[in-house]
């Protein structure tokens, strides 16, 4: 392959999870339309399920959302039916929130076929093609937390170095 090729399938690669992911987006968008709940707080749900019952303060951490946000977020699920908050059974001071047993049933009737027929299709490769998807969507899922960081970063107000704002910033307004 000369390298006129491997750029250009390397383009076509990029193209392909552009489009995978506005595909998953579509269906996200359709699901949370259905469960009548927004997207933020399905994210919230999704981690839920799949990670299990934590804590507000760890489902915070965990969608990147101020505490205040995810209490807002587990308000209108609990309202909806979606998510229950319930006593730690280790500790008890501990409030976990969990997603209802009516909630599961409903992401397991949107999600279902979906993670059935994604086994399917991943049935026709081999063990090494596995390992290679597998290796290529962990670094391809870290390079988009490292630059969703980053581009979090840009949004961040400049640390000053007094009250005030900055010495540089001070003998500008001056």
């Amino acid at each position: 392959m000369s390298n006129q090729e491997k750029k250009a399938l390397i383009e076509e690669v990029g193209r392909t999870v552009t489009e995978e992911q506005d595909a998953r987006d579509a269906v996200d968008e359709a699901a949370a339309e259905r469960l009548g709940v927004n997207r933020s707080d399905l994210r919230g749900m999704g981690l839920l399920l799949f990670r299990g019952p934590m804590t507000a303060g760890e489902l915070a951490e965990a969608v990147g959302l101020s505490p205040s946000a995810v209490t807002t977020v587990l308000d209108r699920l609990e309202r909806a039916s979606k998510v229950r908050r319930v006593r730690d059974t280790v500790d008890r001071r501990r409030v976990l929130v969990e997603v209802t047993p009516e909630a599961r049933e409903q992401v397991e009737e949107l999600w279902g076929p979906i993670a059935q027929a994604g086994r399917a299709m991943l049935q026709r490769y081999s063990v090494e093609e596995l390992e290679l998807i597998r290796d290529m969507l962990r670094r391809s899922r870290d390079l988009q937390l490292e630059h969703a960081a980053r581009i979090r970063k840009l949004s961040e107000p400049p640390a000053s170095t007094a009250p005030g704002g900055s010495n540089k910033e001070r003998k500008r307004g001056q």
